[in-house]
């Protein structure tokens, strides 16, 4: 009977040093695959970050400026409109240049 306990003693002993030594080797390979992994993902991230940043769209063009265009040609209308009371001799020269320094705000 003391060799059976003492084969039994002995299988118990190795059978727990292996899983000791299992469990520190999945340890170490787990931390080593985190670090890994952790670094793989923050290197997308930033892969992803900056194009991102590269993909962004350029803002909008201003729309156009409808009062500006409607204004130059409410000036050019009113200048016409001088420039034929001054042919119909409706208007002097001088009082064509005034009222012409008006419309163009000079």
């Amino acid at each position: 009977m003391p060799g059976l306990i003492r084969g039994v003693a002995r299988t118990a002993v190795v059978a727990g040093t292996a899983s000791a030594v299992h469990g520190r080797v999945q340890r170490r390979q787990a931390e080593k695959f985190a670090d890994r992994d952790a670094a793989a993902a923050a290197q997308r991230n930033a892969a992803y970050e900056q194009e991102v940043v590269y993909q962004a769209p350029p803002p909008p063009p201003p729309p156009p400026s409808q009062a500006s265009g409607a204004a130059a040609t409410d000036v050019v209308s009113q200048l016409k409109a001088l420039a034929e009371l001054r042919d119909q001799g409706i208007l002097t020269e001088q009082e064509f240049a005034a009222q012409k320094s008006k419309i163009l705000g000079g």
